[in-house]
């Protein structure tokens, strides 16, 4: 790989995120700092076998809840993690999950303000949308080791339909730009991966194993299945052609915006007082990019940004380069617990 981009393309064993992954890999961690150390008592730990293991310890990396340790090959939990799942969080009620799962986005309200219980986790469960956002946010914005699928088609995918045969050849010109030794099927199994993170597959009728769940992911429905088309006509084979659902979100709510507007300028504009509107609409790595939020949406957030921060971010418009600048500093984990002061429930 070159200095330019250090993608990750293997590692997550072409399994998805699944629901109980992240609980589980939090509760483990938690307990035992090295348990991805030994992969066979891992295996007896998690209750899964050795690919899956190793899989858990990728989405665990890559959603930002553990990081591992230089010194001695274990894992410590991140602060993003002890606040979002508690100390000591249990795994959830796989079922119960399924049920939360199925209610549809088009139901979301905001309720009143509540307070939380953080020593059991702003939203140990994963039930809450607001965490599924944040868990894509993760996936999508690491400057300094990026998902190649993720990085690529979230910011420098041009057009308007998403065909996997296509996405598929530009992925993998890309990979072979910086490692000249991938195999072409290592770039195949990430892009599925990739898609099966959004897009849910299915499964025989009854099934609840664990390996036939879909991705928690799916819920946002960011990736949409729009038409088909003829992909070998003397065969007879045809492929489904999907887009990113690029519309407003009311389910990102404005605190869960800010926090995302904040923590992009920390990875990467650190050092800079303004930053352009534009760059927030659809700079590499943005809110706009990343969520594909329209950017006469983006612009209706970042004109609320004043009141909503108490004048920490303020948008300032001009003919020119209108733009935001910021006053002071937020920490991140205090703009984490303020997307949870406000209750989202579904109905």
């Amino acid at each position: 790989m070159t200095a330019e981009k250090n993608y990750r393309i293997s590692g997550h064993e072409s399994f998805p995120c699944r629901y109980t992954w992240l609980p589980k890999a939090v509760r483990g961690v938690g307990e035992n700092p090295r348990l991805f150390s030994n992969e066979e008592q891992a295996m007896v730990d998690l209750g899964v076998g050795r690919n899956m293991t190793r899989a858990i310890r990728f989405w665990a990396q890559a959603a930002g809840v553990v990081t591992p340790l230089p010194k001695n090959g274990g894992h410590s939990l991140t602060e993003f993690a002890r606040v979002l799942f508690g100390q000591d969080s249990p795994l959830p009620d796989f079922v119960h999950r399924k049920a939360v799962a199925n209610v549809g986005r088009a139901n979301l309200q905001v309720c009143s303000t509540v307070q939380f219980n953080e020593e059991n986790g702003l939203d140990p469960f994963l039930e809450d949308i607001r965490t599924l956002w944040l868990i894509h946010w993760n996936l999508s914005t690491d400057s300094a080791n990026p998902l190649l699928a993720w990085d690529f088609l979230l910011n420098r995918w041009q057009e308007p339909e998403l065909v996997p045969s296509k996405a598929l050849k530009t992925l993998e010109h890309e990979a072979a730009m910086h490692e000249d030794r991938l195999s072409p099927v290592t770039v195949q199994q990430h892009f599925e991966t990739f898609l099966h993170t959004y897009v849910p597959t299915r499964s025989r009728k009854g099934e609840v194993q664990e390996d036939n769940l879909d991705c928690p992911l799916v819920e946002l429905e960011l990736i949409v299945k729009v038409g088909e088309r003829e992909l070998d006509s003397a065969a007879g084979k045809r492929e489904p052609i999907y887009a990113f659902r690029r519309e407003e979100k009311p389910e990102i709510t404005a605190e869960l915006f800010v926090y995302c507007v904040n923590d992009f300028w920390q990875k990467r504009h650190g050092h800079e007082e303004t930053l352009g509107f534009r760059e927030i609409a659809h700079g590499h790595g943005s809110p706009g990019q990343i969520f594909k939020i329209p950017e006469e949406d983006v612009r209706t957030r970042v004109e609320a940004l004043a009141r909503q921060t108490d004048g920490f971010l303020i948008y300032q418009e001009s003919a020119h380069a209108p733009h935001v600048r910021r006053h002071g500093a937020r920490d991140q984990i205090a703009l984490l617990r303020e997307i949870y002061a406000v209750e989202v429930a579904h109905v």
